[in-house]
């Protein structure tokens, strides 16, 4: 019976349930290392779980924060503990301070659970300044969508200091059409500003790492056919996915795993991915990568900003053929590829934020 009445429990109760009671804990409770001593910028959302691609997020994010504006210190607040770190910074926070949320492609109704996160984030602190980092927006057509949709609009529009950034024109287009109040820019997913080409290594055979979830467009058809190509193309194949299934890993983990999968990719003369941060890892590497779309747009979208890549190889459509073809001219193609610096293009945001919210 009491599990039938904590389903019953939506999560917006549930979070008010538990931020009320942390307001009667003290400070000592609160299990966080936040200095006191100069301005500070928060990370509210950080990646704690096991997608590596979420996880790359954050480190990216905390690494372009803590390089721009270098008289600020930064701090993550694990999306694990995202309820304790509102009533904590909330209650150490000065009108100096930044507060900034993940990017990523949770902004919507399909992630519902932390999209009402990221609205708490934006209530508790409407006097500071607020960045939104790179995201792909999409709330559905649904009921629910849409009634998701209207919170998030009257949330954001509330904050008068907050600047949405889209990772994709069509983020952009909609940012500007249901926030028209909100400053938005258009800039590459955060991960992208990274270069992890160095230290190389002798690169050989395949690494697959494909969807098996509700994202994923290949039949099962399809898939086995795929691999069967590169097999006989490769004389070996390994499998690496960017999604591990480890939650609450501490700091260290997660950069350990991260140069881990980063150092594979590095080692292998091809991965066939179709995700989105499986393609990007291979940008910020400079590996070879034969790209297969999902079932969302997010893929083909932000290859846009990599397109000029000679060793980024998108199958806008699969088939054998076009498999085969890609598999031909990385047989015979022996350029090297100058990696793009993608840095430059966030260089708006520091002004933004510093001078216009």
């Amino acid at each position: 019976m009491l599990r039938k009445i904590k389903a019953l429990i939506s999560h917006k109760i549930k979070i008010k349930i538990i931020l009320f009671r942390l307001k009667f804990k003290s400070n000592s409770y609160f299990n966080f290392k936040i200095p006191s001593s100069k301005k500070r910028i928060f990370i509210f959302l950080a990646a704690d779980y096991g997608n590596l691609g979420d996880v790359a997020i954050t480190y990216a994010q905390h690494k372009f924060l803590s390089a721009t504006f270098s008289d600020y210190t930064t701090t993550e607040i694990p999306i694990s503990q995202t309820l304790a770190g509102l009533e904590y910074v909330k209650r150490i926070i000065t009108k100096d301070d930044i507060v900034t949320t993940v990017g990523g492609g949770n902004m919507g109704d399909l992630y519902i659970q932390i999209e009402n996160y990221r609205q708490l984030v934006f209530k508790y602190f409407p006097d500071n300044k607020m960045i939104s980092f790179p995201q792909t927006v999409d709330f559905s057509e649904t009921l629910s969508g849409l009634n998701a949709l209207d919170a998030a609009k009257s949330v954001y529009g509330k904050h008068k200091h907050l600047l949405l950034l889209a990772r994709e024109q069509k983020t952009l287009d909609y940012f500007q059409l249901h926030f028209p109040t909100t400053k938005s820019l258009l800039v590459p997913d955060i991960v992208m500003s990274l270069n992890r080409e160095q230290p190389t290594f002798e690169r050989k055979d395949a690494v697959i790492c494909l969807r098996a979830d509700k994202e994923k467009k290949l039949t099962n058809t399809q898939h086995a056919e795929l691999l069967s190509l590169v097999r006989y193309s490769y004389k070996n194949i390994s499998f690496r996915d960017t999604h591990i299934g480890t939650d609450f890993m501490g700091l260290k983990t997660r950069v350990s795993e991260l140069f881990s999968i980063w150092d594979t990719f590095k080692k292998a003369e091809l991965v066939v991915t179709d995700r989105l941060h499986g393609m990007i890892f291979c940008f910020i590497t400079n590996t070879p990568v034969m790209v297969l779309l999902n079932n969302n747009h997010k893929v083909q979208s932000s290859f846009a900003w990599i397109n000029t890549a000679t060793n980024i190889y998108l199958v806008p459509e699969y088939s054998k053929r076009s498999v085969q073809g890609v598999l031909d001219q990385l047989s015979t193609e022996t350029y090297i590829n100058k990696k793009q610096n993608l840095l430059p293009k966030f260089d708006e945001i520091k002004e933004i934020v510093l001078n216009q919210l």
